[in-house]
């Protein structure tokens, strides 16, 4: 209600003030000191005056034993992860059956090769601010994703400027290794009006690359 405060605070500020005047003004507010609303009001009163301030003792009471229940876990945590270190390194006598009957993962010693990229990129650019192209990229197998294939660090984005369509990333300047759709490329002065073909391909944590996209055209808005 519009009259009446919102946080707790506020409201027993405000109920205790109202119910101070009222009681002492009943006569001329035209309350009767029997009026059920008046002795309801004042049931409720009383009984709001035992819990307020319950909950409040309460809330501090349950502050002070989660800090002290975040100590405890603390000091667990680092005596846990201390004697878990020993154990994992005491490869003589602690095996991998016994690591999993104490509830603790077993680590893939053996590193899985990144895989070369395979797919293509699609290229989209965007021209629809003047003198910049924002270059957006998913993948060939699914096109309605963001979502790199595994194992792929980012798309190498190239670019060739006028004359005719390239053949090869040989005829383009490399432009960056984005990592993170869209990339957005300002052009020079000398670029505008000029048609921009954008080419790019998949690049691997090991900097290995796979097939090159489609190449895509798009004028330089002056």
């Amino acid at each position: 209600m519009a009259d009446i405060p919102d946080p707790d605070a506020l409201f027993d500020s405000f109920w205790t003030a109202f119910m101070a005047y009222a009681t002492a003004n009943l006569a001329a507010l035209g309350i009767g000191p029997l009026d059920p609303e008046w002795t309801s009001l004042v049931a409720a009163k009383t009984d709001w005056d035992a819990k307020y301030p319950a909950h409040i003792a309460g809330q501090s009471t349950a502050r002070s034993l989660r800090e002290a229940k975040d100590v405890s876990r603390g000091t667990g945590e680092g005596l846990l992860a201390a004697l878990i270190a020993i154990l994992r390194a005491n490869t003589v006598f602690v095996s991998p059956a016994e690591l999993q009957a104490l509830g603790l993962s077993i680590y893939d010693t053996i590193l899985t090769p990144t895989p070369v990229p395979t797919t293509r990129p699609i290229l989209k650019v965007d021209t629809s601010q003047r003198q910049q192209h924002t270059v957006s990229w998913s993948d060939e197998t699914s096109p309605t994703s963001i979502r790199k294939p595994a194992g792929v660090q980012g798309a190498e984005l190239y670019l060739k400027i006028g004359g005719a369509a390239p053949t090869s990333i040989a005829e383009c300047v490399f432009i960056a290794l984005d990592t993170k759709t869209p990339y957005l490329h300002v052009f020079d002065p000398a670029d505008f009006g000029q048609t921009a073909y954008w080419i790019g391909r998949w690049s691997n944590t090991r900097g290995e690359t796979g097939p090159i996209s489609e190449t895509v055209a798009a004028t330089v808005v002056a």
